[in-house]
């Protein structure tokens, strides 16, 4: 069997502020956060000008746009995303769960990376590999 995983990536700039935290991440912050949106297929489309692709990567933007317009870029995540303390992993499974929901074909992961350094990714079948 064959597979294929890809990924389309989005930035959005936004505070939040952990407020259970002990240290300065308690304190109202911002960051220039990356996000990607992994799909995973295992047939490749076989006519038409998607030919030789699992999903246009623009098809893939038409999910993420919405809720990076809405709810994400240049907001306040405590408010607009309803998590009580929105970390990288809480946020990426907030935007996991609104593109199952919206019915994104071939879900499979979601990645949140707050710093250069930090990143979150989550997904729904932990037993398996990466």
């Amino acid at each position: 069997m064959e597979e294929w995983l890809i990924y389309k990536e989005f930035r959005f700039e936004a505070a939040h502020r952990l407020p259970n935290y002990q240290g300065k991440c308690s304190r109202l912050h911002g960051h220039s956060w990356i996000g990607r949106v992994y799909v995973r297929g295992e047939k490749l489309i076989e006519s038409g000008s998607q030919q030789g692709m699992i999903i246009d990567y623009g098809e893939i933007e038409k999910y993420i746009e919405p809720l990076r317009d809405r709810y994400l870029d240049h907001y306040y995540l405590n408010e607009t995303t309803g998590l009580p303390n929105p970390t990288s992993e809480a946020i990426a499974k907030w935007v996991f769960e609104r593109l199952e929901v919206v019915g994104l074909p071939g879900l499979y992961a979601v990645e949140i990376q707050e710093t250069c350094t930090s990143s979150a990714r989550y997904r729904k079948s932990p037993q398996e590999k990466w």
